[in-house]
């Protein structure tokens, strides 16, 4: 049996949340039930509701918009509903104001993550709570499983000085969360005054992936085309913090990475040599057609992940950066560019949570060091998350 999304519960069985309720709704083109129903069809289609307004995250309602690349929808084309746009020109614009909650009884949150800290759609639905508590909106999540499965955390913590929109909270780089209990842990954190209620996913247990739900794979950002690339963007996501590409523009983003300086067969088999857990590193050449070296041709690996519940990707993305660094120390160089609004700190120590990683790479030390201190904060975080957690272990 299939897992049941949130939104078809709450479309169902747990429609008296939202009956009779004039509603907002945060959602992406991911958004949608085992039918590919969208969770705007599915909400207006309880007696009594209406959908009134859309809260767009990152990359739009209809999901066009690149990485970093202004949310300017006004207006749905398929509904017809305005639109509130949660990632605008600055940082102010990730929170909703008090006149966009006007009017509103409910939002509904349904939004597919990825189980990663850095992938942002969790922190625009964190930032919305103290808004919509302030109006006296409540917040309804409509929960999906976490496509990582729900046991594995790993990374290290973050630093005070390092908050930022890719690191909202501090837990793991990876943390093995839902959306919904990322939400409740904000809550609880930061006591946040809202009636927060979380519709959870049906039949799902933390030990599933999402291709063992039974649920429909819809992209949720442009550059997350298959489960595949979510099994190893929370290792290659720090590649954003470089200046190698991450393989945007290609039709493999994330799983391949190069630079022109870049020599494939060497980097393949240095990294081959560390003898990673799960993954292979393939000699790869590619010609990105946007973003970073659009249109140049580079040298670099493509990761084949052999064994996803042995694979530990962000390891293997600390380590990849290493090495990529040792092959090319003259024109390996950290990414200097603001990153998410955020311009007086490197974009890799955002990523990485604090600025160990940038120093050991740069003065080619070895990591175990570091991943040490990562076990440790993994541990526990595992201990803390115990109490806010939704789902049970098991396959």
């Amino acid at each position: 049996m299939s897992v049941i999304p949130g939104i078809e519960r709450l479309g169902g069985e747990q429609a008296r949340l939202v009956r009779g309720a004039r509603l907002g709704l945060l959602a992406h083109p991911a958004a949608v039930d085992r039918r590919l129903r969208h969770a705007a069809t599915v909400l207006g289609g309880v007696s009594g509701t209406r959908v009134v307004r859309l809260f767009a995250p990152e990359h739009g309602i209809a999901g066009g918009a690149q990485d970093m690349e202004p949310v300017r929808e006004t207006v749905d084309p398929v509904t017809g509903l305005p639109v509130v746009s949660l990632y605008g020109e600055d940082e102010s614009s990730l929170a909703p104001t008090p006149d966009e909650l006007a009017g509103l009884d409910a939002i509904v949150v349904d939004l597919v993550d990825v189980g990663a800290r850095y992938y942002t759609f969790a922190a625009t639905a964190i930032r919305l709570l103290g808004p919509a508590g302030r109006a006296g909106v409540r917040v309804i999540v409509a929960d999906r499983p976490n496509p990582l499965g729900g046991l594995a955390v790993e990374g290290g913590p973050v630093a005070p000085t390092c908050h930022s929109f890719v690191s909202e909270l501090n837990v793991p780089a990876r943390h093995g969360l839902t959306i919904g209990e990322l939400c409740r842990l904000a809550h609880r954190r930061r006591r946040i005054d809202v009636e927060l209620t979380i519709v959870r996913a049906r039949g799902w247990r933390r030990g599933q992936w999402w291709d063992e739900t039974g649920l429909p794979w819809v992209l949720p950002s442009p550059n997350m085309p298959t489960l595949d690339t979510a099994t190893v963007y929370p290792g290659t996501c720090l590649v954003e913090g470089t200046n190698l590409s991450e393989g945007r523009g290609t039709t493999r983003p994330f799983e391949l990475v190069g630079a022109p300086w870049l020599r494939a067969r060497e980097l393949a088999e240095r990294l081959d040599a560390r003898r990673l857990p799960g993954v292979r590193f393939r000699p790869a050449c590619f010609v990105p057609t946007f973003h970073k070296h659009a249109g140049r041709r580079c040298e670099g690996v493509q990761l084949h992940v052999v064994d996803r519940r042995r694979f530990r990707p962000v390891r293997t993305g600390a380590v990849l950066l290493a090495e990529a660094r040792a092959a090319a120390p003259d024109e390996f160089a950290w990414r200097t560019e603001p990153y998410e609004f955020v311009s007086d700190r490197p974009a890799i120590d955002l990523l990485a949570g604090g600025e160990d990683l940038r120093r050991l790479v740069d003065e080619g030390r070895p990591l175990g060091p570091l991943f040490d201190a990562w076990h440790r904060f993994e541990r526990e975080f595992a201990t803390e998350r115990r109490g806010i957690q939704l789902y049970r272990d098991g396959p």
